[in-house]
C-alpha cells in the first residue's frame, strides 16, 4: 500500500508548471483563449485531453507541454511516456479571465469588452452572433492592414 501511494505521489508531482502544483489535488487552471506552459519531470511521448473542446495540449519538447484553454469547463489531462506508461493524470479547469473584462447585456444579446485601459470588443462563448461576426471581421481588417 505504501509503495502504491508513493508511486501515485510521484506521478502527481511530475506535472508542474510555474506556480502550479498538481500534487495538492487541485486542477490546473488556464483562462479561455490563453496558453500556459507546463514542465514535466519525465519525457512525454503522448498527451491526451479528455474533452478537446475544452482544452488543447501540445508537446513543445519532451519535458515541456503547452496547455491552451478553448472553452469553459473541466476536463482531464493524461501524459504517457514512450512505453505508454502514465506520467501524469490531472484535472484541467478552463476559466474566463475576470480582470478587465466587462460583459454587456442588451436585452438577450450579450457582448464582451476587454477594458485595460480602454474598452475593446473581444469574443467570448455566449456572445451575440452578430457581435461576434462584426468583431471577427474587424480583426481580419486590422490583420490584413498590418501585412
Amino acid at each position: 500500500m505504501r509503495l502504491s501511494l508513493a508511486a501515485c505521489a510521484a506521478i502527481c508531482l511530475s506535472l508542474v508548471g510555474p506556480g502550479v502544483s498538481a500534487a495538492d489535488g487541485l486542477p490546473i487552471d488556464v483562462n479561455v483563449n490563453m496558453a500556459r506552459v507546463l514542465r514535466i519531470n519525465s519525457p512525454a511521448a503522448t498527451v491526451i485531453i479528455g474533452n478537446p473542446g475544452i482544452a488543447d495540449v501540445t508537446i513543445q519538447d519532451p519535458l515541456t507541454l503547452v496547455l491552451t484553454g478553448k472553452s469553459y469547463g473541466q476536463t482531464n489531462l493524461i501524459v504517457l511516456d514512450a512505453q505508454g506508461s502514465p506520467i501524469a493524470d490531472t484535472m484541467i479547469e478552463v476559466k474566463q479571465m475576470q480582470a478587465g473584462v466587462m460583459t454587456v447585456y442588451q436585452g438577450q444579446n450579450r457582448t464582451t469588452l476587454s477594458c485595460a485601459p480602454t474598452c475593446q470588443p473581444i469574443i467570448m462563448l455566449g456572445d451575440d452572433n452578430s457581435f461576434t461576426a462584426q468583431t471577427l471581421a474587424s480583426s481580419q481588417v486590422v490583420q490584413s492592414a498590418a501585412q
